[in-house]
């Protein structure tokens, strides 16, 4: 839930720097290796924005590919987990470089 109240804060900043008064869609990036649950956050996102600027607004995710790169051999690599191996050296110890993420990328406002 804190998740969806702290995308309502970043909202509801934004419509006082710019001057809008309703958002229509919000579109979300989400990397795949941040563990958070999309339709949990989008039950969270209806609850936490009722009575608010964003109100009935729809909110589209967008997933983020998981990359990563090898300490040892320095490969960067597509990962689906954060518990993936190197595929060129089989070692674990794997630095993430991209998919763990989560921001606001765009408002379609009213």
């Amino acid at each position: 839930m804190s998740l969806a109240e702290n995308v309502l804060q970043i909202i509801e900043q934004s419509a006082i720097e710019q001057k809008f008064t309703r958002i229509k869609t919000v579109w979300l990036e989400i990397g795949l290796l941040s563990c958070v649950e999309p339709e949990a956050l989008r039950f969270h996102f209806d609850v936490v924005t009722r009575d608010s600027i964003a109100h009935h607004a729809q909110l589209e995710i967008i997933r983020i590919q998981g990359y990563g790169c090898c300490n040892h051999c320095a490969h960067e690599m597509p990962l689906a987990s954060i518990y993936d191996s190197c595929p060129k050296c089989d070692n674990y110890d794997i630095r993430i470089i991209r998919g763990d993420e989560m921001r606001v990328k765009e408002l379609e406002v009213k």
